[in-house]
């Protein structure tokens, strides 16, 4: 056993007899302190004014860069002759003596930024974001997730002084202002006052069960965590093996059952398969203690129990998107180690085993960020949808903060509402025990990379998925970066078919055919084959125009069973009757 791993155990009941050397004797807890209990107070409401950002990751990461940036005399004297050629350039642009090199950004697209003197304001801009990401990177000896840090925060202050974030200096705001005559800034106080007093409430332009999460079905299941909803066929025939969806818990399920012209579910039942959902609870106060074991539990093996009875099928297609990947990993581990061969296949979209390559979110995650989550939670029992939406936010300020506010506030415009916005806005809670396991023993020990994940007191090892793996990665995705899901390749010992697509996390799954501009490359490795890394994967596979869709159902076809005639929706009675139409309650609580 690795020296790092303890055992707990309780003290033996007779003294005489000394525990193995191994074993780590831990006593029982000892209650909270009133001054730990403070802490833990005080802890949690700085938490709140960070958007639960610990303010120590910060300062650990400017300590070292600030020791180390004054120790470097090079990189100080580079930084000066870079600002003063910067100065330089400045005054000869304003002057006009010399051309203006407007950066190729699209905050600055319009030709309005091609008069002076916008030109020489948003040049001046990227000069100063160049200068800063050369200061805070590049510097002999210090820590690279220290860099990173150091790189974003400089580039987060940066675009927040950004001349198009104002609007004297915008001449977007200006022109629209003396073509409106000054209504655009009036439409803009009124967004402004309808997001305060409205703040958080999705668009009434969608209703769940009406315009989304509207694909006919039944829910033919439930416990105190999860609903499990069987979908009407749609075909005469189907295939025997079921598809059963496991989607994260983060958000709500009907990200996969969006409109119908881009719902996947929609179009699996229309290929002939006969598809459950898991439909997740809102977590409450009273759900602090659910952990990831529960989720396991109460939502994957019950739902396969579920499937398999009211199909009669031996096996089941079983499907995971984000977090719902994650934990379909870990139950698919599970089950191989105790040979539980239920599973036909396993398709992972968008979702990470390996947390070393996690994206942004990696810049904050350490002791300290898990510890003063952990303390935010612990009052309230739960992770709100505001809570995760602000770090979020701060991570694609550009996109998430910065344009909205231009757009709404300062021109007066709104976007047009459509389905994935009013998903996104449609937020879960996180219960505290879960939300800590996942970020402790995935993002923080990479738990389950590393075989140190346990499951009813043993280890699991990815390797032991002996199934068929459909693999989908995004271009784009800013929460499990492409080349961190592709790693998948380095731990399981099987045939896998990766497909990467364009889009982002979201909307590169929810990416079906005819949707214009769409491409995605794809190609298999067969079990024992040689590893590829990303990068080379990338050069040698050819792109393709289209949805990556019909590729997935077209390898579902070639492992799946002869057709037979659609199944019952649900069972005649007992724990699996059918009851309420699709989409259920739990999809509906606020």
């Amino acid at each position: 056993m690795p020296s790092h791993i303890k055992l707990i155990v309780p003290a033996p009941n007779n003294q005489d007899i000394p525990p193995p050397a191994h074993v780590a004797v831990i006593p029982p807890p000892v209650p909270e302190t009133l001054f730990e209990a403070l802490d833990r107070d005080m802890h949690g409401r700085m938490a709140q004014a960070t958007f639960g950002i610990a303010p120590s990751v910060l300062a650990e990461a400017w300590v070292d860069w600030a020791v180390h940036i004054a120790a470097s005399p090079g990189k100080q004297l580079s930084l000066v002759q870079q600002a003063m050629k910067d100065t330089q350039t400045f005054w000869m642009s304003a002057l006009g003596l010399q051309p203006t090199a407007v950066p190729d950004d699209r905050r600055f697209a319009s030709d309005h930024w091609k008069a002076w003197p916008f030109n020489v304001l948003a040049q001046t801009y990227h000069q100063n974001w160049t200068l800063l990401q050369n200061a805070t990177t590049g510097v002999h000896g210090v820590t690279p997730a220290h860099e990173n840090l150091m790189a974003f925060t400089a580039g987060l202050l940066t675009d927040a002084a950004a001349p198009s974030n104002f609007a004297m200096t915008n001449p977007d705001v200006l022109a629209a202002t003396v073509k409106t005559r000054g209504l655009n800034m009036l439409e803009g106080l009124r967004n402004l006052s309808h997001d305060a007093l409205h703040k958080g409430d999705p668009s009434t332009a969608f209703k769940v069960g009406r315009d989304l999460a509207a694909t006919p079905g039944k829910v033919v299941y439930h416990n105190d965590l999860m609903e499990l909803i069987q979908y009407a066929p749609t075909t005469a025939k189907v295939r025997p093996e079921p598809i059963l969806i496991v989607p994260a818990w983060i958000m709500k399920y009907y990200i996969l059952d969006l409109s119908q012209q881009n719902s996947l579910v929609k179009y699996l039942v229309g290929q002939g398969y006969t598809v459950f959902m898991v439909s997740w609870k809102n977590p409450e106060a009273s759900d602090r203690n659910r952990s990831m074991e529960d989720y396991r539990k109460l939502g994957v093996m019950d739902a396969i129990d579920a499937a398999c009875a009211i199909t009669g099928a031996p096996q089941v297609h079983a499907m995971g998107y984000c977090l719902g990947g994650t934990l379909l990993s870990i139950a698919a581990a599970t089950m191989g180690r105790d040979h539980d061969d239920r599973l036909a296949t396993v398709t992972l979209l968008a979702a990470q085993v390996d947390f070393t390559e996690a994206g942004p979110l990696k810049l904050f995650i350490n002791e300290a960020e898990v510890t003063l989550i952990e303390d935010m939670m612990e009052s309230q029992g739960f992770l709100t949808s505001d809570q995760m939406a602000g770090a979020f936010a701060l991570l694609h300020a550009r996109d998430l903060i910065w344009a909205p506010m231009i757009r709404d506030y300062m021109l007066g415009e709104r976007g047009d509402a459509f389905d994935l916005m009013f998903w996104n806005a449609d937020g879960t809670r996180m219960p505290s025990q879960m939300h800590a396991e996942y970020l402790r023993k995935l993002f923080l020990h990479n738990d389950l990379a590393e075989g140190h994940y346990h499951v009813g007191g043993k280890a699991i090892a990815l390797t032991d998925i002996k199934v068929p793996l459909f693999v989908v990665g995004t271009e784009d995705d800013h929460v499990a970066p492409w080349p961190s899901v592709y790693k998948l390749h380095l731990f399981a010992d099987t045939d896998i078919t990766f497909t990467l697509t364009s889009g982002g996390h979201n909307a590169g799954i929810v990416s079906e055919p005819g949707h214009q501009g769409r491409h995605f490359r794809t190609s298999e490795a067969a079990e024992g084959a040689a590893f590829q890394g990303p990068g080379d994967w990338l050069a040698d596979t050819e792109p393709q125009d289209g949805s990556w869709w019909p590729v997935l159902t077209d390898w579902l076809l070639v492992r799946s069973g002869k057709d037979i005639s659609p199944p019952p929706m649900g069972q005649p009675n007992g724990r699996y009757k059918a009851g309420a139409d699709a989409p259920g309650a739990y999809v509906m609580q606020p």
